[in-house]
């Protein structure tokens, strides 16, 4: 595996190093050693598979409230998404920053989302399935979310958006959150 890191503290983006041979080729895509060793969280409660039929479904901006944060590493194994992540901890260098990634089933990459980030993604063509390992259970009681198009972020979707659920596009705004965030 290659670790790299991200323009937000504590992020990682996660590339296979394949092993070619005259099948194909073999990589390790998890290691609990090799990722804690970078910073990432190695511990997997859960395993979650997000299938989405239409290019430009969104999904997100998803958090879960403290005590109950989780940290996910994301991949996209069928078709291709926009992924992005913003980092919510008051007291990171990269508050209230995000960044967005592209994963497909082709760059086989994945992006670890540290505890403390909301995290969201856009499909880009039909018919794909995002594969999560989540570092926590989860907490339904905690789950939280922000919308999508907030202007305190300006993220920048690369389509025009034409599957949404009526919870994340209804999402409170940051500011609406913030106090909230500060108490928990």
């Amino acid at each position: 595996m290659i670790i790299l890191p991200t323009r937000l503290i504590d992020a990682r983006l996660i590339d296979l190093e394949p092993k070619p041979d005259e099948r194909g080729f073999f990589a390790r895509s998890w290691c609990r050693r090799e990722l804690a060793a970078h910073g990432v969280d190695a511990d997997i409660a859960q395993e979650s598979v997000s299938y989405n039929r239409l290019a430009g479904t969104l999904r997100g901006l998803h958090f879960q409230k403290p005590p109950h944060e989780e940290a996910k590493i994301v991949r996209c194994t069928r078709g291709a998404i926009f992924d992005v992540i913003v980092d919510l901890r008051p007291r990171s260098p990269t508050y209230r920053q995000w960044e967005g990634f592209h994963l497909n089933a082709e760059n086989r990459r994945a992006l670890y989302v540290p505890k403390g980030f909301a995290h969201g993604f856009q499909t880009l063509v039909d018919d794909t399935e995002v594969f999560y390992q989540i570092s926590a259970f989860h907490a339904p009681a905690a789950a939280a979310g922000l919308r999508y198009n907030d202007p305190a972020f300006g993220i920048s979707w690369p389509l025009p958006v034409r599957s949404i659920s009526e919870r994340d596009s209804t999402a409170p705004d940051f500011k609406d959150v913030l106090v909230e965030l500060a108490v928990s």
